[in-house]
C-alpha cells in the first residue's frame, strides 16, 4: 500500500489538471495492455489444457503468437512506447529529436496493437495526446490533423487484419460459454469507451489550461507594460534627483571653496586696513598672502566646477593638505590654529577623504565668520573603526544652534558616508564628526 501511495504521488503531485489526466491515461492504457495480455496468455493455456488446440488453430487462418511472446513483447513493446512519450515531452531536445521520438512512439504504439490483435485501440489516443499536448497552433493544423488520420488509419482492424493477417479477438472469447463471451465483450467495450471518455476529459482541460495560459501571458504583458511605463517615470525622477543632488554638490563646493576664501580674504584685509598707515611694509606682505589665497580659492572653485577635487588634494595627501590649509588660514586669518591628530586611519578613498578636508575648511570659516574666534583647535581621533573629527574654538558661541548652509552641506556630506555630526556650544562653539573608516595606526603630533 505505501508503495502505491508513493508511486501515486510521483506521478500526479504538483501537476496541472491536464497533466494528471495524461498521466491517468498512461496509467489506465498500461493497465489494459497488462489485463488483454493476461486474457489471451490465460486463454491459451486453458484451450492447451483442454486438449482443444487443433480445432482452435484450425479455425484461425494465420498462427497466433504464443502467450508468453504475448505478454512479453507487448509489455516490452508500452515500455518503449511510454519511454519514446517521456523524451517527447522534454524541453531540452531539439525538433528534430523529437519528431525521431515521435515516430518511435508511433511503431511501438503498432507493434502492442498488433501483439494483442487489434482488440484494443485505444493507444492511439495516448500519441494523439502526445501531439495535442506539444500543439501551439504556428502552421501544424495540417500536421496534426494528418498525423491523426494516419494513426487511425493504421489502427483500422479490417485494413491490418487484410494486410497482416490478425487473429481476431472472438477467436478467443468463442472459447468461452455464451455468458462469458457477452460478459468480455462488455468489458472490451467498456475498456474503449472509458478510454475516449479519460481522453476527452483530457482535451477539455488541455484546452482550458492553454487557455488560461494564454490569458497568465497577456495579464504578465500588460503588468510588464505598466512596470516599463513605471521605470520610465522612475528614471525619470532619478533624472531630475540626480540633477538636484549635482546641483546641492556644485552648491557645497563652491560655499565651501568661496566661503573658506573670502571669509580669510575679509579677514586678512581688516588687517590690512590696520597695518597700512602704521606698517605699510606689513600690509604688503599681508596682500601678498590674500593675492595667494584667493589664486587658490579660484582654483578650487573650477576644479568644483569640474567635479574635482580641492587644489591641495590633488596636489598632496590628506594630512599634508591639512597641514597647509591650517597654516594659511591661520596666517590669513590671524586666528590661531592647532592641528591635534591623536589616530589617522589608512587607505582612505578619495571621496572620504574631500568630506575630512571640508568638515575642517567648513568649520574654521564658521569660527572665525561667526565665532569671531581668534583660537581654534582641530583633533582627529580614532575608535573603532571610527574617526572622530572635533573642532573647538573660543568664539562667542551661541544659545542655539540654527543649521544654516554650510552645516546642512556638512551632514549631507557626512549622511552619504553613514556619519554623523554633533554640535555644542557653551563656552566657545564645539564640532565633532564621526565617520566609519578602517582601523589605522595610532599617533600623536602637535602642529
Amino acid at each position: 500500500m505505501e508503495i502505491d501511495l508513493f508511486l501515486w504521488r510521483s506521478l500526479f503531485k504538483n501537476k496541472s489538471l491536464a497533466a494528471r489526466l495524461h498521466q491517468l491515461l498512461w496509467l489506465y492504457n498500461g493497465l489494459v495492455v497488462l489485463l488483454l495480455s493476461g486474457f489471451y496468455y490465460v486463454t491459451q493455456h486453458k484451450i492447451i489444457e483442454a486438449m482443444g488446440a487443433h480445432s482452435f488453430l484450425s479455425a484461425l487462418s494465420v498462427r497466433p503468437l504464443p502467450a508468453d511472446e504475448v505478454v512479453a513483447l507487448s509489455l516490452l513493446a508500452f515500455c518503449v512506447l511510454f519511454a519514446c512519450g517521456r523524451l517527447y515531452h522534454r524541453q531540452d531536445i531539439t525538433q528534430e529529436a523529437r519528431y525521431l521520438a515521435l515516430l518511435a512512439e508511433t511503431i511501438a504504439c503498432l507493434v502492442v496493437m498488433r501483439t494483442l490483435s487489434l482488440a484494443y485501440d485505444g493507444l492511439v489516443l495516448l500519441v494523439v495526446a502526445d501531439l495535442m499536448h506539444r500543439y501551439d497552433g504556428k502552421n501544424r493544423g495540417g500536421l496534426l490533423l494528418g498525423a491523426m488520420l494516419l494513426l487511425f488509419f493504421l489502427a483500422d482492424y479490417n485494413m491490418l487484419s487484410f494486410a497482416g493477417g490478425v487473429e481476431p479477438f472472438d477467436a478467443y472469447t468463442s472459447y468461452y460459454a455464451a455468458p462469458a463471451r457477452g460478459a468480455l465483450a462488455a468489458i472490451k467495450s467498456g475498456l474503449s469507451s472509458v478510454n475516449v471518455v479519460l481522453f476527452a476529459l483530457y482535451l477539455v482541460m488541455l484546452i482550458q489550461n492553454k487557455h488560461q495560459e494564454k490569458e497568465r501571458i497577456q495579464s504578465l504583458n500588460e503588468q510588464l507594460e505598466a512596470a516599463n511605463e513605471q521605470l520610465r517615470i522612475y528614471a525619470a525622477e532619478a533624472e531630475r534627483t540626480a540633477e538636484t543632488r549635482e546641483r546641492n554638490r556644485l552648491a557645497r563646493e563652491i560655499h565651501d571653496t568661496l566661503g573658506h576664501t573670502l571669509t580669510g580674504l575679509a579677514a586678512g584685509m581688516d588687517a590690512c586696513l590696520v597695518l597700512i598707515d602704521a606698517a605699510p611694509a606689513k600690509a604688503k606682505e599681508q596682500l601678498g598672502r590674500l593675492r595667494e589665497v584667493a589664486r587658490h580659492g579660484l582654483k578650487d572653485v573650477r576644479r568644483s566646477v569640474k567635479k574635482l577635487r580641492p587644489d591641495d588634494l590633488e596636489r598632496l595627501p590628506l594630512r599634508e593638505a591639512l597641514s597647509h590649509m591650517v597654516k594659511e588660514y591661520a596666517e590669513t586669518t590671524s586666528m590661531e590654529v592647532s592641528l591635534v591628530v591623536e589616530g589617522w586611519p589608512e587607505h582612505l578613498r578619495q571621496d572620504v577623504e574631500e568630506v575630512i578636508y571640508r568638515i575642517v575648511q567648513e568649520g574654521l570659516t564658521n569660527a572665525n565668520r561667526h565665532g569671531h574666534a581668534t583660537k581654534a583647535e582641530v583633533t582627529f581621533r580614532l575608535e573603532e573603526g571610527r574617526l572622530h573629527i572635533g573642532i573647538v574654538d573660543n568664539g562667542v558661541g551661541c544659545k542655539e544652534t540654527v543649521p544654516g548652509f554650510g552645516l546642512k552641506h556638512m551632514q549631507e556630506r557626512l549622511c552619504l558616508l553613514h556619519g554623523s555630526l554633533t554640535c555644542r556650544s557653551e563656552e566657545g562653539f564645539e564640532l565633532e564628526a564621526v565617520i566609519p573608516v578602517g582601523q589605522g595606526n595610532k599617533e600623536e603630533t602637535h602642529d
